[in-house]
């Protein structure tokens, strides 16, 4: 099931995953993580994982780097990405958020990423649901 947000869309993959996908040129900013954070407390009721869909070009403020994937539920997050610059993106915003000990992997989209990042995704969640 597909939800318009403001800055792109989330597609529902399961009972406890979601796919986000953010429109091209976007900055996101920290109203629009709260938005997610909002819109995924609505939808699941427990943990979830994440899978975000690269696709596009986007950017972050400060803020939002801070504030982005805060939702206390999330237990893993994958992100497929299709270039260096996207790869690179993602690399800085886990320094800037190393404390937080996410459990974040990447994968390239053009290697199947997208397959294997919901794959491992589901490894992550069953683990989760075992312990």
């Amino acid at each position: 099931m597909k939800h318009k947000l403001s800055f792109g869309y989330v597609n529902i993959l399961s009972e406890n995953m979601a796919e986000i996908i953010v429109d091209e040129g976007v900055q996101v900013s920290l109203e629009m993580t709260e938005e997610c954070d909002d819109f995924l407390a609505r939808e699941f009721a427990g943990e979830l994982g994440i899978l975000v869909h690269r696709i596009n070009n986007y950017s972050f403020t400060y803020e939002a780097q801070l504030n982005v994937a805060s939702y206390e539920k999330i237990k893993a997050m994958a992100v497929v990405t299709y270039n260096q610059q996207g790869e690179q993106v993602i690399r800085e915003l886990l320094e800037k958020r190393a404390m937080d000990g996410w459990n974040l992997k990447i994968f390239s989209g053009l290697e199947l990423g997208w397959q294997q990042a919901y794959d491992w995704l589901q490894t992550e969640l069953m683990t989760a649901e075992a312990s």
